[in-house]
């Protein structure tokens, strides 16, 4: 079953860290949000394989936004 990494602030995504297919554990940082200059980890919370990455490096994420898919 896949589930869905969201964000969980509004903020600029800093740089994209996991690419799809690629298999990550629970604790793999899989993109680096920044705001208010501060760097944000958004982390898999389980392992698996990142089927979808919705964004992109410059991106401007909103709260509850798509970051990723992990099956």
């Amino acid at each position: 079953m896949a589930e869905e990494i969201r964000a969980e602030m509004v903020a600029n995504v800093w740089k994209v860290v996991a690419s799809a297919g690629d298999a990550v554990s629970e604790g793999d940082t899989l993109v680096i949000l920044e705001s208010m200059k501060m760097e944000i980890p958004v982390v898999a919370e389980f392992e698996g394989v990142v089927q979808q990455l919705a964004v992109n490096e410059g991106d401007v994420v909103q709260d509850g936004d798509l970051i990723a898919v992990i099956g």
